[in-house]
């Protein structure tokens, strides 16, 4: 039996998710969350073979938990499964060292291939997202200024986003205009879209 942790924000997702892998007589979700918070309390508790792991999620997002599980948990195998069809986020997911990667409109079939593909100790990716992100662009954004940018994003003003990374309000705003610049953006707000549309930020 493949033991399965689940992490899905949305309960009507995550309520079909459940059913549909629990009708495959080898695999059964033994622990379910909606928050990316949640993830590592509930793997450590519950020793999942693996954990399906929605990227955008509240608290923490799936990759950054992905990562926490390689560090506490190296034995659970971790499958992404997200509507983020986006080279550049697949490029992260590769990184964190995740198993397998697939999208929310793959079948039913295809994630229960996939999740035994996983347990067996192969890599899952979507092969149309895996080639696009083989010729995909990497970001020309250094990791502070995607971090600044990605605060940004969250809706954080200048001083904010100073006081939590240690910087002056008037260097934050110096990264925002190179951001700005390096992907010849119109302003913070296009550079947002741009960098969001490649899958620089989660």
């Amino acid at each position: 039996m493949i033991r399965i942790l689940l992490a899905e924000d949305m309960n009507m997702v995550r309520g079909a998710l459940v059913a549909l892998l629990n009708l495959e007589d080898d695999l059964k979700v033994v622990r379910e969350v909606e928050r990316g918070d949640e993830i590592l309390a509930a793997a450590l508790e519950a020793k999942p073979d693996i954990a399906i792991i929605d990227i955008d999620l509240p608290g923490l997002d799936g990759l950054s938990a992905a990562v926490q599980i390689h560090e506490h948990l190296p034995e659970c195998r971790t499958l992404i499964l997200t509507s983020l069809g986006r080279p550049g986020t697949l490029r992260r997911a590769l990184a964190a060292q995740v198993s397998g990667y697939l999208l929310k409109d793959d079948s039913p079939k295809e994630l229960a291939s996939a999740v035994r593909r996983v347990a067996a100790g192969q890599r899952v990716i979507d092969s149309e997202l895996a080639l696009a992100a083989w010729s995909g662009l990497e970001s020309p954004l250094t990791d502070r200024e995607t971090e600044v940018l990605r605060l940004a994003a969250n809706g954080s003003e200048a001083a904010e986003i100073a006081k939590e990374l240690y910087l002056t309000p008037g260097t934050v705003r110096n990264y925002l205009t190179t951001v700005v610049a390096k992907l010849n953006a119109r302003n913070r707000v296009d550079a947002i879209r741009i960098a969001r549309e490649a899958g620089w930020l989660v």
